[in-house]
């Protein structure tokens, strides 16, 4: 029987899902993208699903896009096929907070999944980096684009443009990883991390990832009446006026994501 390329439990409102492709290194290739594509598709539309972890194998979060595939195509074929583009773009869509657990490599393509993702939790084995120059390409799924925008444009140039491998702690130090743990509790700290924020409420949640993710598209005037009109449209949220009346009845809120 087939092993399935992504594996999914649900903890609470938490979803769990497993990079699961342990003998390529969880290289990433079409089948595997379109699965992982599928579940979160599904789970944005889930209401009892609030957030979603995204895992890989120990050794490896995903070791790069396939290069053995990518290798037999020209300019024709990947234009075709619009390459890298569909199923290699779900979690860049997904509006649900998002959170990478990454033990071991996530490079190349691996590293630009995490990149899409809302928050990345690393083991102390973790390695980022985008090193596509080093088989004579260039990041080609939102690297350029993603990674200055969390370790600013000179260090981004300078990891690429020396192909470097970087560890956890110097990813956390230049603000691409939130937090770093021992690697055997990278899961379980990721899953708290998850739940500790699915404990909000769903709809809040998913205007505020909207209102921060757009800050880089807007000029800062544009950006707070934005952020205005998302803030009015929380008036409407149940959980709003229960979040407000239990924080003058100093008691716990008791949110109904709705």
């Amino acid at each position: 029987m087939q092993e399935l390329l992504v594996v999914a439990e649900r903890i609470g409102r938490v979803a769990h899902l497993q990079l699961n492709r342990p003998t390529k290194a969880n290289v990433l290739n079409a089948e595997l993208m379109a699965a992982l594509s599928a579940h979160l598709a599904h789970l944005d539309g889930d209401d009892e699903v609030s957030v979603i972890v995204i895992s890989g194998h120990p050794k490896f979060f995903a070791a790069g896009a396939d290069v053995a595939a990518m290798v037999k195509l020209d300019t024709a074929d990947v234009i075709r096929e619009r390459f890298l583009t569909g199923a290699w773009e779900c979690v860049g869509r997904v509006r649900k907070p998002v959170i990478a657990a990454v033990t071991g490599y996530a490079t190349g393509g691996g590293c630009e999944l995490v990149q899409s993702c809302d928050a990345i939790i690393a083991g102390e084995s973790a390695r980022f980096g985008q090193p596509e120059l080093a088989v004579g390409t260039i990041p080609g799924l939102g690297g350029t684009q993603r990674l200055p925008r969390w370790i600013g444009r000179m260090r981004a140039l300078d990891w690429c443009l020396r192909a470097r491998v970087v560890t956890a702690r110097e990813a956390h130090d230049a603000g691409l990883v939130t937090q770093v743990v021992a690697d055997e509790n990278v899961v379980p700290h990721a899953i708290a991390y998850a739940q500790e924020v699915a404990a909000y409420s769903l709809p809040a949640l998913i205007l505020l990832k909207e209102a921060i993710n757009r800050t880089a598209e807007m000029p800062l005037s544009a950006g707070l009446d934005f952020e205005k009109r998302l803030f009015y449209s929380t008036f409407a949220f149940e959980d709003r006026r229960e979040g407000m009346a239990a924080f003058l009845a100093k008691r716990a809120p008791v949110f109904r994501h709705a």
